[in-house]
């Protein structure tokens, strides 16, 4: 299916440090388009963590027929903004941007007339690879230092290589990013596809190891599915580029894996087919678990 790119889609956000730029990619064709805000993970590259980042999995969605949206969060280096509140994380701000996001969908078609009443706002999902992750979680219902930024228009997410819970956390982690010791993933019931590695040790955030990325489907309520990719490491791949060099674990079929359990995983959840229970079943490379 060919797909169109629009960036940046600008939102001027009161309060905000920087207005909220987005990219959208679409089908060209088709209505009724389900959607999906992707939320970038961090890393030392500069343009990763920004709307620049995770085309293998923008591009794939898209041609699968999915409206994604692509925000900078205030996290990103191509901002630098190492002072403002909430730096360097915006752990908070990062969830309230996908929020912002899904209250301004119809500003959001004007500013792309090519997605003039062509958005389905009652099919909303979230993903996010690494901190995106930890966006992703709690929006779907993951507590942070007691707070909830749990949205309800959200129906299903997928977590990439996500954070886990706080115990095992590294020294550095607890002294720079205290938020993560108290993720509380007690009132995370929206569905939700946690994908995972089994080599993604992850040794600079957890002492646990690959396991650490698979708390959110154990500690969690409610439906969830887990995808554990072999031999995965924390790129899971290379989804948040192509050929970048910080992926240890290069593989486009590892990619493709993940490109095609993501898809059957949200068809399924937004529109109530078996794509999920066909893809799971079959195939090399992963192993899945799932619980309701």
């Amino acid at each position: 299916m060919t797909v169109f790119t629009v960036s940046p889609v600008v939102l001027e956000i009161p309060g905000r440090p920087v207005d909220l730029q987005l990219k959208v990619s679409a089908p060209t064709e088709g209505g009724g388009l389900p959607i999906i805000l992707l939320s970038h993970g961090q890393g030392y590259s500069n343009h990763l963590s920004s709307l620049n980042g995770y085309a293998p999995l923008a591009n794939h969605w898209a041609e699968q027929g999915f409206a994604v949206l692509q925000p900078t969060h205030l996290s990103s280096r191509t901002l630098s903004l190492p002072n403002a509140p909430g730096a360097p994380m915006f752990w908070r701000e990062r969830a309230e941007d996908m929020s912002h996001v899904i209250d301004r969908l119809d500003e959001i078609e004007k500013a792309v007339p090519q997605l003039q009443n062509r958005l389905d706002h009652t099919k909303i999902a979230v993903a996010g690879h690494s901190m995106g992750g930890h966006t992703a979680s709690l929006l779907l219902g993951m507590r942070s230092e007691g707070v909830s930024l749990k949205d309800e228009r959200i129906k299903a997410g997928v977590l990439l290589g996500s954070t886990g819970g706080g115990e095992g956390l590294t020294d550095v982690v607890k002294q720079n990013y205290p938020f993560m010791l108290t993720s509380d993933f007690s009132d995370m019931t929206t569905p939700a596809l946690v994908v995972a590695g089994d080599q993604d040790a992850s040794e600079h955030l957890t002492t646990t190891g690959p396991e650490w990325h698979m708390d959110p489907y154990h500690l969690s309520p409610g439906r969830k599915d887990l995808l554990v990719l072999e031999g995965g490491e924390h790129g899971l791949g290379g989804v948040s580029g192509y050929d970048v060099a910080e992926t240890t674990d290069e593989s486009p079929e590892r990619v493709a894996t993940v490109q095609r359990l993501t898809t059957a995983y949200l068809r399924s959840q937004l529109f109530g087919t078996d794509d999920w229970q066909r893809e799971a079943s079959v195939g090399v490379g992963f192993r899945v678990a799932s619980r309701s």
